[in-house]
Parts: C-alpha cells; structure tokens; sequence
C-alpha cells in the first residue's frame, strides 16, 4: 500500500470513531488529525474537508471493490449495500444524518441513482429522458428515505428481513397498480 493511502486510511479510521464518539458536527480536522498523529497539511493534502472523507471511506469500502456485471439484477445489489451498510451502521447512521451541500446523504443519492439506472433500464425504456429522469429521482429518494430511517433507527431488524420488506411492498404494489390500471380499462371501455 502506497504511503498516499496508508496516510487516508488512517484519517479514515480516525473519523469512523470519532462519529461513533461524537456528532459530525462537532468533529474538526484537527480532531480527525490529533486522533491519528497526522497534521492538517496531510489532511488537507489528500482531502478537501471532512464531507470529502465521508464519501471516500464509502467509496474505497464499498463501491470500488464493485462490479455491476457481478450483479444479476438490482435486488442482489441492494443486499450488498445493505449487508455493508448492517456491518457498518454506527457509522453510517451518523453519516446519513449530515445534510447539506457535500453531505454523504447527498453523495449516496447520486450513487443510488446511477445505480438504479444501471439496473432500470428497462423500467424507463420508451419514456422520454427528461421524465426518465424524474422517475430516477423518486425511487432513489424513497429507497434514500427508507435506508436511513431503517439505519438511524438503529437497524433494528437484519438486513434480509429488512430487503425482505422492500420486496414485499413493491411488489404488492406493482399488482395493485396493475389491478387499478386494467380496472380504469375496464371502466373506459364500457359504454
């Protein structure tokens, strides 16, 4: 491992148990620097704040080590992602709390979102991008939404019970809308 990421992988590991100590808020680089030995220069030298760490320890944890070709469909995905996330919580409930420009919420929404579109496709072939793109920012707002109260609720249910829940409700849902579609056609067809 090259000296550039022996120095990030301490800061990381510094800012994993300073959130597990203390809200984001009140951790300072020169906590995070004090805590591993390092200077501010060094921070400052591989990330451009606290909000850039957060992303990165996420990235280098979890989504560099991804292959979406590994991945049969998005619902093997998301048991990744909330596998790691189940291992990681008292991290991740912390970094899911930070809002704001930068915030990993924000960061994980961009990824979440490139993520169902990887595995969509086929959901928004035939609709125009720009709607494509509404429908995009939904999903990933509802599975951003569920994903951190499941977390900052303290994760309270495994996360094949949790996945196994998501399941459900969509796919009741996707019948139920399908159920009123073919009624509304029914009606419109009666004279």
């Amino acid at each position: 491992m090259s000296d550039s990421n022996i120095t990030k992988r301490a800061l990381a590991t510094a800012m994993k148990e300073l959130m597990e100590e203390k809200p984001f808020a009140k951790i300072t680089v020169g906590d995070i620097c004090d805590r591993c030995g390092l200077n501010r220069k060094s921070f400052y030298y591989h990330f451009k704040d606290k909000y850039d760490l957060v992303n990165w320890i996420f990235y280098t944890e979890f989504i560099d080590s991804l292959r979406l070709s590994d991945y049969r469909n998005g619902w093997s995905l998301w048991e990744d992602v909330c596998a790691y996330f189940y291992r990681e919580q008292a991290f991740y409930r912390h970094a899911l709390e930070i809002q704001g420009q930068n915030s990993f919420s924000a960061y994980f929404s961009e990824v979440l979102g490139r993520f169902l579109l990887a595995f969509s496709g086929d959901i928004f072939s035939g609709i125009d991008d720009s709607d494509s793109e509404f429908y995009v920012t939904f999903l990933t707002d509802a599975f951003l939404a569920s994903i951190m109260r499941w977390l900052t609720e303290g994760a309270q249910i495994p996360p094949e019970d949790y996945l196994h829940q998501l399941r459900i409700i969509s796919e009741n849902l996707a019948r139920k809308v399908l159920t009123d579609l073919d009624t509304l056609a029914d009606d419109e067809s009666q004279p």
